[in-house]
């Protein structure tokens, strides 16, 4: 970034120094440049913004500081004019400077100013006249004579131009001065009294934005002082929870959230968000930085459009290129320079100047498809470009299905996919908000592949992209790794104008989809079993389809939370648990055979027995499991390997077999595709009904259930009472991506000569049958690890036990 162009209290220095000088009425003014000059152009245009006429004069080459000058000529002949500097903040008094300069007659007048230390600046003595006797240029304490120093502000006739070659690098205080000095020429020093610093180095870049908050220095601050010390700029938007120490700067519709902190002399610039938790001291934050949760920031510079993630740290000096992003819980030390344009991966601990490397592993596709947060990690311009990619990945003409939840950022992102996907030759059919399963049920009729957008599970301000193949399921790891590889290179196709895409909107969809399942599930015995349930909607997608499905089943029952709530496309953790306790509430008291409850997006589904009683979603995959297994008496059931080993001995007790499969859900969905597999789950209200879908069915789900609890006659209390308790337990390590081979091999050595399944991660079995298992995370820098024992005591010991294996790689 050019020098001029650094923000102090949110406006580039070199703004700051054109108000200076329309403020003493010097409205035409020459600027020259030579680094990155275009970025200086393009901001300041002709001036017209400030009220200013702006022309410049290029340097194809480096000039010096008279030969930049005389580059100018044709502009400043026919006058006395003012040469001042675009990068030192000042607040002078020019007028009084040009006065002198009159006063005296001069053919150059140098502004002096005192300073403590004048090592870095060029010594000058004048006499009690005024008139400049000596310069010396960054001298040594030894040759310090004075403290008065040359701030690079002249004023000067045009006949200085005599003494400047053109074309060569020149220096006044250097080459012009001296010679003027040998031949008599009047040049007089003025001392100057006000503000002024050379803002050459870090510490005098974050001194310059203390001495503004501190009213130091006379410029124009752009906002509000809500309170002394305190500025906050237009359309920003400052929780009253949060906690402002002035002398601080929020600017321009930057967002500071409740439970942050932003202390003494930090400047917000615009459009940044402080989330709850941040702490900010002495930073100088610039444009379009998203500052994470319980963040901290001290007496660092963060560049415009860089991220930086929950609970990372930025320590004092430490100065953070443009477009960076820093990962989870991450620690960039005091004075390092992470350069533009880098990441730094979760929990990494930077010691040492990135400049040419990334310290981390950028993946695309986590378990949830691409993720992030909205208009932060994803954004419309991503959207168009992965649905770019994706397009690439297909044969033009293919049709792709595309879908979202009922929250805002979905619906703008989609458009923005549907219209990379027209422009990539790709037919679209679009379903707008329907519930997660039948996106993958109408994808699966006759599209190649489908796009389904939705809110983060249990994280309101991040979304999902989902992409599936053309049954409707996620993205093999084969496919994501070419996606991915597309999306690298941007090698996007792109259509001729009489390829482009159509777009349809077909009709219908939810009739078809509850025909379907009604056809291939079975429900006999409900309409004749008088049973009541309670289903409880969450305000989500899965409404939709309940109405004319519940009619057709002949069932009694209860919808609540059925309407569509924008706001809440998602719900935490503990609107969830307060929803179930609720819905059991309900049930209790209506007497009804039992409750569900539906994620906004259909997707997934917990239970409430007939007591009104929570049954967990672990506890719920294996009640479900029993009273499958117990009608087919045969068949496969498809589960992941962190499931507890007791559904081994509920499939076994009932004639039926477990399918071992990894954690991604392609896999499960994978073997609850294939024949023989009457069941799969993943303990989390995830489950597989595979005479309907291989994908996971909350509504599926549900309309098998209420057929089983209709035909077993027995009580989802009485199925859970008889199935024995389990004791798995689960903990997360965080581990830097270039030590998760090494962890893995460590685990392996440990293991010794017990019992190793590497179905996914390695599982470590125990004689005694106790287990535990070790999974790298795919896609962030986190280790796994999961035990099951007879009792939590034992399955506790076994994690802190492998924990400690795989923290003493990680060191």
């Amino acid at each position: 970034m050019p020098k001029p162009l650094l923000p102090v209290a949110n406006r580039p220095i070199m703004e700051h120094v054109l108000r200076l000088l329309k403020r003493h009425g010097l409205n035409e003014t020459v600027v020259t440049v030579q680094f990155l000059a275009s970025l200086v152009k393009n901001y300041f245009g002709d001036g017209e913004e400030l009220g200013m006429e702006l022309t410049y004069a290029n340097e194809e080459k480096p000039l010096g500081t008279a030969g930049s000058v005389k580059n100018a000529e044709e502009a400043l002949k026919d006058d006395a004019f003012l040469v001042i500097s675009g990068d030192a903040l000042t607040d002078f008094d020019l007028t009084e400077l040009i006065n002198f300069h009159k006063e005296k007659g001069a053919l150059v007048t140098v502004c002096l100013t005192r300073v403590p230390n004048p090592l870095e600046f060029g010594i000058t003595i004048v006499d009690e006249e005024g008139k400049v006797e000596r310069f010396l240029e960054k001298p040594t304490w030894g040759q310090v004579f004075s403290d008065t120093v040359n701030t690079g502000i002249y004023v000067m006739e045009p006949e200085v131009f005599d003494y400047v070659e053109p074309d060569v690098p020149v220096d006044w205080s250097g080459d012009v001065f001296p010679q003027l000095m040998k031949e008599g020429k009047p040049i007089y020093g003025y001392i100057a009294e006000g503000y002024w610093e050379d803002v050459g180095t870090h510490e005098s870049y974050v001194k310059a934005q203390a001495d503004v908050l501190e009213g130091k220095v006379d410029v124009d601050v752009d906002g509000f002082e809500i309170s002394p010390g305190v500025w906050v700029a237009e359309g920003a938007e400052v929780h009253p929870d949060a906690v402002l120490r002035g002398p601080v700067y929020i600017g321009d519709y930057a967002k500071v959230e409740a439970g942050s902190e932003i202390r003494e002399h930090t400047v917000v610039g615009s459009n940044v968000v402080v989330k709850s938790g941040a702490f900010l001291h002495k930073a100088v934050v610039h444009d379009n930085v998203y500052v994470g949760p319980h963040s901290n920031l001290r007496g660092c510079v963060v560049g415009k459009n860089t991220d930086i993630m929950r609970a990372a740290r930025i320590e004092d000096g430490a100065v953070i290129g443009d477009e960076c992003l820093i990962g989870e819980e991450s620690i960039v030390q005091g004075n390092v320079r992470v350069y533009p344009f880098k990441t730094i991966e979760a929990g990494a601990f930077v010691n040492t100047s990135v400049i040419w490397e990334s310290r981390g592993q950028a993946h695309l596709f986590g378990a949830r498809g691409v993720s992030g947060i909205l208009n932060v990690e994803i954004t419309p311009e991503l959207a168009v470009r992965l649905a770019g990619a994706y397009a690439t990945t297909l044969k033009k003409g293919s049709t792709v299905t595309t879908a979202r939840d009922h929250s805002r950022g979905a619906r703008a992102l989609k458009r923005a996919v549907i219209s990379a996907l027209q422009a990539s030759a790709i037919d679209v059919r679009d379903l707008e908000n329907v519930p997660l399963p039948v996106a993958r049920q109408q994808t699966a009729r006759g599209s190649a592949g489908g796009i389904m957008i939705r809110t983060t599970p249990g994280v309101p301000d991040s979304v999902d992209i989902m992409f599936f193949d053309g049954n409707g399921a996620d993205l093999s790891q084969g496919s994501q790794r070419k996606l991915d590889r597309v999306f690298a290179r941007q090698e996007y196709r792109r259509a001729f104008p009489g390829e482009i895409g159509d777009l349809h909107f077909p009709a219908s969809v939810f009739d078809s989809y509850t025909g379907s399942l009604l056809r291939n599930v079975d429900t006999t015995g409900i309409s004749e079993s008088g049973l009541k349930v309670v289903v409880d909607a969450s305000n989500g997608s899965a409404g939709l389809v309940l109405p004319s499905l519940l009619g057709k089943l002949g069932v009694d029952s209860l919808t609540i939370n059925p309407g569509l709530d924008e706001s809440r496309p998602t719900e935490t953790a503990d609107m969830r648990r307060s929803g179930m306790v609720r819905l059991g509430e309900i049930v209790a008291s209506s007497g009804a055979a039992f409750g569900v409850r539906f994620d906004p997006v259909g997707e997934r589904l917990s239970l409430v027995d007939e007591k009104g009683r929570i049954i967990e979603d672990d506890r719920a995959l294996l009640v479900m499991l029993d009273l499958v297994a117990a009608e087919r008496r045969s068949g496969r059931v498809a589960l992941p390997v962190t499931t507890t080993r007791i559904a081994e001995q509920v499939a076994a007790y009932h004639g039926t077999q477990v399918e071992w499969t990894t954690t991604s859900p392609d896999d499960l969905t994978r073997v609850g595709g294939e024949e023989g597999t009457i069941f799969g789950g993943d303990g989390k209200g995830g489950f597989i009904v595979p005479e309907f879908s291989s994908v996971y069915d909350a509504t599926a789900a549900f309309v098998r259930l209420i057929g089983l609890v209709a035909r077993t006659q027995l009580t989802l209390s009485q199925i859970d009472a008889r199935i024995p308790r389990a004791h798995v337990l689960k903990r997360d390590l965080a581990t830097p991506w270039a030590v998760k081979g090494l962890v893995m091999r460590r685990v392996v050595e440990a293991a010794g000569d017990r019992f190793v399944d590497t179905t996914d991660g390695v599982r470590v079995v125990e004689t005694d049958g106790r287990w535990v298992m070790v999974l790298p995370d795919p896609a962030e820098a986190v280790t796994h690890l999961w035990a099951e024992g007879p009792d939590d005591a034992s399955a506790q010991a076994l994690l802190d036990e492998w924990s400690a294996v795989v923290d003493s790689a990680g060191r």
